[in-house]
């Protein structure tokens, strides 16, 4: 059982950094003019709380001490992930409505959802070990 609560931010990341290859810049333009539109659309409804677009390059740092860094980016994988909108809505089921609205997805963009926890789960559990139980229930164990 997962003890993180659920906050009412959810976190939409956008998959795939290519997914206007092939495109003449007219079609380009066009599609990032409805996106920009969809994006003004959050911001009027006043559920838009940040965005931003990430360069094609890093590292991925692991590890004891972080000791092993290496390439973590793959700008040319469909799985990299190019930017990120936070989206304060009550709910999964609206964060994914929201998401399904987005114009890219017609050209092979993906979009994760993602509730954003109140705790990361280490500590959720920590939480969850020290406080007393619930008359009836049984002791959470952390393993």
């Amino acid at each position: 059982m997962n003890p993180q609560n659920p906050t009412e931010e959810f976190l939409l990341l956008i998959r795939g950094t290519h997914w206007n290859r092939g495109m003449s810049p007219a079609q380009l333009a066009r599609v990032m003019t409805d996106f920009y539109a969809w994006v003004d659309g959050l911001t009027r409804q006043g559920i838009h709380r940040g965005a931003q677009p990430l360069m094609e390059e890093g590292k991925r740092v692991s590890g004891p001490k972080g000791g092993t860094v290496t390439d973590g980016v793959f700008a040319e994988s469909k799985e990299a992930i190019a930017g990120y909108f936070l989206l304060a809505v009550p709910s999964l089921e609206h964060a994914v409505r929201h998401a399904q609205a987005c114009p890219i997805l017609d050209h092979g963009a993906e979009i994760e959802v993602r509730p954003v926890a109140d705790l990361c789960r280490p500590m959720a559990e920590v939480k969850a070990a020290s406080e007393p139980p619930a008359s009836g229930q049984p002791v959470p164990r952390v393993e």
